[in-house]
């Protein structure tokens, strides 16, 4: 049987449930899962749209192992979805909300940035990860440069996981190079190891 999913406390609003938290490495939110009642997701919700001085949320903290994560959330890069779970419990209608980066939902091909939301599991990522590479980059990647490809991305830090979850969740981070990438790229395609034929690299 698969264990029960963690919850997490949030410090500025203890009526909410975190099952799941990432940050970069500034701290400013990536993803967040939070479970609560309507009236105090919506409080929350409309706390993080109020300036400073309105009583607004410019940070909040997660507790997370005994220590108070502070989280930031940059408003103007976040969407939220909302769905109604649990109807008819003790504590009334329960709400699942996920606030998470634009770019978690579509990359942004200008600046050839994207991050990629994954369950964490043992297994090498790099199969789930490869489509939204080609859809980010602006080269022309073959399917079957996928393995020479990725390990020139990791190797630069041009995909990396973000260090910062809480919870059963990871985030890669795709942040493309293209100063670096073109010419590695085009060194092994004079040398031949990168071909046209799928077979030539196998």
């Amino acid at each position: 049987m698969p264990s029960p999913t963690q919850l997490f406390r949030m410090e500025e609003f203890p009526d909410l449930a975190v099952d799941a938290c990432v940050c970069d490495e500034q701290r400013n939110l990536v993803f967040l899962s939070a479970w609560g009642r309507d009236t105090a997701l919506q409080e929350f919700l409309a706390r993080l749209t109020l300036g400073s001085a309105e009583n607004g949320l410019e940070q909040f903290h997660v507790v997370a192992g005994g220590h108070s994560l502070p989280v930031f959330p940059n408003t103007d890069l976040l969407e939220k979805r909302t769905t109604r779970q649990f109807r008819g419990t003790l504590f009334g209608s329960l709400l699942h909300c996920w606030l998470f980066d634009r770019r978690c939902a579509q990359p942004d091909k200008a600046n050839h940035f994207a991050y990629a939301l994954l369950q964490r599991e043992r297994t090498d990522p790099t199969q789930r990860l490869w489509p939204l590479v080609m859809e980010t980059c602006p080269l022309p990647l073959l399917q079957h440069w996928r393995e020479p490809v990725m390990e020139i991305l990791t190797h630069h830090e041009m995909l990396a996981p973000l260090s910062g979850a809480v919870g059963d969740v990871r985030v890669w981070r795709i942040a493309l190079q293209l100063d670096v990438l073109e010419p590695t790229l085009g060194d092994l395609i004079r040398r031949g190891l990168l071909t046209t034929e799928a077979q030539a690299i196998a």
